[in-house]
């Protein structure tokens, strides 16, 4: 049964007071707003021009930074910083205080942001270099105070650190990525593969089972070796992946057209990394990398462009509800460019809609929406506090 559009809310349609910007950072023209903001369990979303921190609850703006460029937002995991990526690297941002820190961890080409058991992991795709540091001290740590890791060769890639202190990246050079390396908390190789072809993203699932996608399936490790889940289709990549504590199953897109110029998808992939089993389930509408999300049970969460929150039972891998929450959306051909998109904390979901330029927050126990907020421009990257 699906639940249709606003049902069960009142839309909050006054506007959002934004507090003034001010003096310069000194980081690719960017300013800084006013200092004053307490933000409570703060969400934040980019625009052509800047910054939007939102009250978590309310979704009343306040702050809004300005800050010029295509930037990326990736929560720092202590539940008070994000980290954005800007031309000079990973800059902190206190979304708490609704502010650019002056803190940078310079990159080249700043790429993936992984939080897991209390530490932070960034990759630099310019220098293959990777920046490990407690999260907890995401808004004291320097730069010169983390730890520092080599992938080997520049590449669009990511890594995570485990509990056991093992460190896991990809492996590849700026013309190919291939492969995963796993080492010790000695330095000493503990695990490698090269049998994943376009290798992209990861996530962690029930017992620390990490799943990494490739164009022909998904690689799984469990701490000790690798496994190979294969696609259905010789050509099924999988480069998106959502992934929960609660579920030994991991969402992934899937993608069998090697030479569309954007394909849209109309299934997704269920990878249960402890079976090492993969299962397609279809959909109604297409979706985009931004569209994955899990409940805070362990659902999987879809943003279709049919405009609906699509929930999936990922046991039996089937749709079981839904959430009507805008009108039907078109993906754009450029990756940069604003769509909808999908912000999961706890048993609250965050979905922007960037054709009405609008904010959702929906309660995933009862599938409403519990607050609406109209934007001063149409909102892209969208993220938010988040302790793990």
């Amino acid at each position: 049964m699906f639940t249709p559009r606003h049902s069960g809310t009142a839309v909050l349609a006054a506007s959002a007071l934004l507090l003034t910007a001010c003096g310069g950072d000194g980081t690719d023209g960017a300013t800084q707003a006013d200092a004053g903001a307490d933000v409570t369990d703060p969400v934040v979303t980019t625009y052509d021009g800047g910054i939007l921190v939102l009250d978590g609850s309310t979704l009343e703006v306040e702050a809004d930074i300005e800050l010029e460029g295509f930037n990326r937002l990736n929560p720092a995991g202590d539940g008070r910083h994000l980290l954005v990526s800007t031309s000079q690297g990973f800059q902190v941002l206190d979304a708490v205080a609704g502010e650019l820190t002056d803190t940078v961890f310079e990159a080249e080409t700043p790429g993936h942001v992984v939080v897991h058991e209390g530490r932070t992991a960034l990759f630099d795709d310019g220098t293959g270099e990777i920046t490990v540091f407690d999260s907890d001290a995401a808004g004291e740590v320097t730069p010169d105070e983390a730890d520092t890791h080599s992938a080997g060769e520049p590449h669009h890639g990511v890594a995570v650190e485990l509990s056991s202190g093992q460190i896991l990246h990809t492996l590849g050079d700026e013309e190919e990525v291939n492969g995963v390396v796993v080492l010790g908390p000695d330095g000493e190789e503990v695990a490698r593969t090269e049998e994943c072809p376009g290798v992209h993203g990861e996530t962690v699932a029930e017992e620390e089972t990490v799943v990494i996608g490739c164009q022909d399936g998904a690689l799984v490790y469990d701490g000790d070796g690798f496994a190979k889940v294969d696609s259905e289709d010789d050509y099924g990549r999988i480069g998106n992946q959502a992934g929960s504590e609660h579920s030994p199953v991991v969402l992934g897109d899937y993608k069998v057209d090697e030479d569309a110029e954007l394909e849209r998808p109309e299934r997704i992939a269920l990878i249960d990394g402890a079976a090492e089993e993969l299962e397609l389930v279809g959909l109604p509408a297409s979706y985009t990398f931004r569209s994955l999300g899990r409940g805070p049970e362990g659902e999987a969460l879809v943003l279709g462009t049919d405009g609906t929150l699509h929930v999936i039972d990922p046991e039996e891998g089937e749709v079981t509800n839904g959430v009507e929450l805008m009108d039907e959306w078109e993906e754009p051909l450029e990756w940069q460019k604003p769509r909808p998109a999908l912000f999961v904390r706890g048993s609250t979901a965050y979905v922007s809609d960037s054709d009405a330029n609008e904010l959702h927050a929906v309660d995933l126990e009862s599938l409403e929406v519990t607050a609406t907020q109209e934007l001063k421009a149409a909102p892209n990257e969208l993220s938010g506090v988040s302790a793990h």
